[in-house]
């Protein structure tokens, strides 16, 4: 039995429990990184990575990201999708906006900021998607044991004591 989002956690595995605490971190560490971002530079500091497409979803992951981490931090399973597909999202289109400068200068990939760490932890995210999905489903099914109200018999009057009305002496 579980109550509410601390049953939730309670019940997951502790590898689980590591992988979503990994989750939110990079999540709320992005959602750090953007608003810096648009703080020094605005709505327009990604103008110079590409089209505008590209330069919106930047700036929309000011709201996607802290999304994905109260949603993670509240073990729902629609956080999970939405890291995988915003991680996934987010790798595409820091790799399609650094092509040019990592065909350049490969080497500086090996930098501890930057595209390394982004790409890292959206393989991370990406790769324990699927399994963290599967502990989370089983955590929420755990949570609506607790919610449903337990079944009674018809025959229960019966059979609970000796006068038929379900009091025991």
């Amino acid at each position: 039995m579980t109550d509410g989002i601390s049953g939730r956690w309670r019940v997951l595995p502790r590898r689980a429990r590591a992988a979503l605490v990994l989750y939110a971190a990079g999540f709320l560490e992005g959602t750090g990184a953007h608003a810096a971002d648009l703080a020094r530079g605005g709505v327009h500091a990604y103008a110079g990575f590409g089209p505008l497409p590209l330069q919106v979803f930047f700036v929309a992951l000011i709201v996607l990201d802290p999304l994905a981490a109260v949603l993670i931090l509240r073990v729902r399973p629609a956080g999970i999708r939405l890291a995988a597909a915003v991680t996934t999202l987010d790798v595409l289109a820091n790799w399609y906006a650094n092509r040019s400068w990592v065909a350049a200068h490969p080497a500086v990939l090996l930098q501890p900021v930057g595209l390394l760490p982004i790409t890292l932890f959206g393989l991370f995210v990406v790769a324990t998607a699927p399994a963290l999905l599967r502990a989370v489903h089983g955590s929420a099914k755990a949570d609506l044991v607790m919610a449903r109200s337990p079944s009674i018999r018809k025959d229960a009057a019966r059979q609970s004591g000796p006068d038929g009305n379900g009091a025991h002496r």
